[in-house]
């Protein structure tokens, strides 16, 4: 039986070359995205919370991309007990063309990136709201800064790093890439 079984699982691609969404199915999972593309780097000098003409914003290619990944979760049959985002626009944008669920602002996942002094703080806080919602499929819109913090990867624009708490930490189970 032993041998059969080896010789199954050899000729048998992985569960996960088979369906690469299927970890995003299982409860208890936090998808940690950054936002889609939005040509640039931090924010421009002036920026406002409250003002997206301040900030820097999507391209059109970021919108598409966000609407792709939307489309490709609806089409997988993948829904999200919640979308939490940062304020920033580039976020709040990428969540609401992604059509997965009206986002929830989350001040926990606004960038650090030009005040990188409030990164440990924001990231105890981003676990601590993580770990009040046990069993809970979320998905997190935010930014590179932030995620890598919370796993050590830095992503792509439009990457998301499919997590799971443990420990008071979070331990990435795969990445998928942007469309």
């Amino acid at each position: 039986m032993k041998k059969l079984i080896l010789l199954i699982l050899a000729l048998v691609p992985s569960l996960a070359m088979a369906d690469p969404l299927g970890a995003f199915r299982e409860p208890g999972v936090i998808a940690l995205m950054r936002h889609a593309t939005a040509p640039g780097g931090g924010d421009p000098s002036g920026f406002r919370l409250n003002e997206c003409a301040t900030q820097r914003n999507l391209s059109e290619a970021g919108r598409t991309e966000a609407r792709a990944i939307g489309a490709r979760f609806r089409d997988a049959g993948i829904e999200f007990d919640a979308v939490y985002t940062s304020q920033w626009c580039r976020t709040r944008d990428t969540a609401m063309e992604l059509g997965l669920g009206a986002p929830i602002d989350a001040p926990h996942l606004n960038s650090f990136f030009a005040d990188r002094s409030t990164g440990p703080a924001q990231t105890a806080e981003t676990l601590a709201f993580i770990a009040a919602n046990p069993g809970k499929r979320l998905l997190l819109v935010t930014h590179q800064v932030n995620i890598t913090a919370l796993t050590g990867i830095t992503p792509r624009s439009g990457e998301i790093v499919l997590t799971r708490p443990s420990n008071g930490r979070l331990t990435v189970i795969t990445r998928l890439p942007p469309p």
